[in-house]
């Protein structure tokens, strides 16, 4: 399989890669775009079964992360800072606990070691194959973002939620069905890469309690609360770029001294 990717941003610059959410293609990260390439080279990509990947067979959160892995191979990236959002962060901390030796860093956002519960997921992957992805796009905004969000700034939402309808309901279902197989909570605490937590404020799906418990379980981890629901990248761009920048200036201070 081959991943969908776009590289931008400087030349021999360190590398931060940027992993998705369920239902969303590499064109979440815009709001990310300006910032990080001002001093990184940045590696977006299309997660399996989304966007312009293709799915082939059985998906599993072991697999996702693998995609991952083969696409440094490919381009001969030997080590990367990530940051990764719901799904996307899920992948980071397997990544961060079973191939540590590609990451100079990790950014989990709004996600959790374990994300819901399998019946609901497999509940959602039955009901995108038999009835489509209409039922759930219908519903993400509110899954997505806060309240005040939706109402401020539908201009940002629109085409988010037009992706999700036109995306492959047998990608997204199998995606479902690995997210109900995911479970970290056992694994986290051997993690040793440095961590920062992004949680967002009013996220029902991957709550501020589900931040807390993996900085309490990963040894000299940070937290940062952002102002936001469960997409934070697009809800309150300012707020979670300061953050992320500043880790990753941090980690490059470290490595550099």
């Amino acid at each position: 399989m081959t991943l969908h990717y776009q590289l931008d941003g400087p030349e021999g610059a360190p590398v931060v890669v940027l992993s998705n959410s369920l239902g969303t293609t590499l064109s979440l990260w815009e709001p990310q775009l300006a910032a990080l390439t001002a001093r990184f080279r940045v590696l977006r990509y299309d997660t399996h079964g989304h966007g312009q990947t293709a799915k082939k067979g059985k998906v599993t959160l072991s697999q996702l992360a693998g995609d991952l892995l083969t696409l440094l191979d490919s381009l001969d990236i030997k080590k990367a800072h990530f940051c990764g959002i719901s799904m996307g962060g899920l992948t980071g901390l397997w990544l961060a606990r079973f191939a540590p030796e590609r990451l100079l860093s990790v950014t989990i956002a709004n996600s959790a070691a374990k994300i819901g519960e399998p019946a609901g997921w497999l509940d959602r992957a039955r009901s995108v194959r038999e009835e489509g992805m209409a039922t759930v796009a219908a519903g993400a905004a509110q899954r997505w973002f806060s309240e005040a969000f939706r109402h401020r700034s539908p201009q940002l939402i629109e085409p988010l939620i037009d992706q999700l309808a036109r995306s492959d309901a047998e990608g997204y279902a199998a995606c479902c069905e690995a997210l109900a197989e995911a479970d970290l909570r056992h694994e986290i605490k051997a993690i040793a890469l440095p961590l920062l937590v992004l949680a967002g404020e009013q996220d029902p799906v991957t709550t501020v309690a589900d931040g807390e418990f993996l900085q309490q379980q990963v040894a000299g981890s940070q937290l940062t609360i952002v102002p936001a629901s469960h997409l934070s990248n697009v809800e309150a761009p300012q707020a979670f770029n300061d953050a992320l920048i500043a880790f990753l200036l941090n980690q490059e201070a470290r490595h550099a001294g």
